[in-house]
């Protein structure tokens, strides 16, 4: 499935990351392209961020394959490689701050970071306290144990693990648990984590019977068991990945014909392709692309 091996250890390995450190990255290892600064992108930017010449990123680890840290401890992935394009792109170097999921979009509002990256799905909610700059397309897919034969329409009193504050949790796993109480089955019971890698721990250790999360980080958690990890149903439709700013600060605008540039250009198949996920790429960045 995958066209570059990293070497990094299995994604359930521990991996030590300190809540809120800084971590800065001029160029990921690996990128498949080489960006310049597009005057005419760049040009867009807001002074205060061009006079620091920095896009200051907050960005939650690990979700492999979209941003993890390698085996040499340097963050990498899909997201990673592309927003650092895209910085490149406006002139800029990317500083990474990592953070806990759900903190980044309350920071990204009070101009803690000029922008988020956390694999984060484009919603009307999100929409009304940030703006959001899509990029990439995928659903949601369950996980279980190989040998199981469950699906999310068959979870009713089974035992799933999320990441706290995703679209599996906010989203899936309560659509289920609730199509479950239609039909006057118990409902399916939440195991939330803070971090992705341990959700996918508990269910290798047998302490769920299932994960629920978005189809690139189950996919990548399915290719790195060994065979002990299968999907679990179909992935729920795709909709948009966003990365979000703050409302009126000007950075939508420079950062959506950025990431228009790298597409027009071929770029950001490039990217997609070496972490084999050109299935999720999109032919249009848009602002505020949420569905339904």
């Amino acid at each position: 499935m995958r066209i570059r091996t990293w070497g990094v250890a299995l994604l359930w390995a521990a991996t030590v990351l300190t809540g809120g450190c800084v971590h800065n990255v001029d160029e990921p290892a690996g990128l498949p392209t080489t960006t310049v600064a597009v005057s005419r992108v760049a040009a867009l930017v807001p002074p205060a961020v061009a006079a620091r010449s920095r896009l200051v990123i907050g960005v939650n680890l690990p979700q492999p394959p979209n941003q993890f840290r390698d085996s040499a401890g340097r963050i990498v992935g899909f997201d990673i490689d592309l927003i650092t394009a895209v910085a490149t792109t406006l002139g800029l170097r990317a500083d990474f701050r990592q953070a806990d999921f759900e903190k980044i979009i309350p920071a990204v509002r009070a101009g803690a970071y000029d922008v988020g990256t956390a694999s984060f799905t484009d919603t009307r909610a999100r929409e009304r306290v940030v703006d959001f700059v899509t990029y990439f397309a995928t659903g949601t897919l369950w996980v279980q144990r190989a040998g199981s034969t469950l699906t999310p329409q068959r979870a009713c009193g089974r035992t799933v693990a999320v990441q706290t504050a995703t679209m599996a949790d906010t989203h899936e796993v309560p659509a289920a648990s609730a199509a479950c109480r239609r039909r006057g089955h118990p409902p399916v019971e939440k195991v939330k984590f803070d971090r992705q890698d341990v959700a996918t721990n508990a269910l290798l250790l047998g302490r769920v019977q299932a994960m629920a999360a978005d189809r690139p980080v189950s996919a990548w958690a399915i290719e790195q068991s060994g065979g002990r990890l299968v999907a679990a149903g179909k992935p729920s439709t795709p909709a948009p990945y966003g990365w979000p700013v703050a409302k009126d600060g000007g950075l939508a605008e420079p950062i959506r014909r950025a990431v228009q540039h790298l597409i027009d250009t071929g770029a950001y198949r490039r990217i997609a392709e070496a972490w084999t996920l050109t299935s999720g790429m999109v032919t249009a960045a848009v602002i505020n692309g949420a569905r339904g």
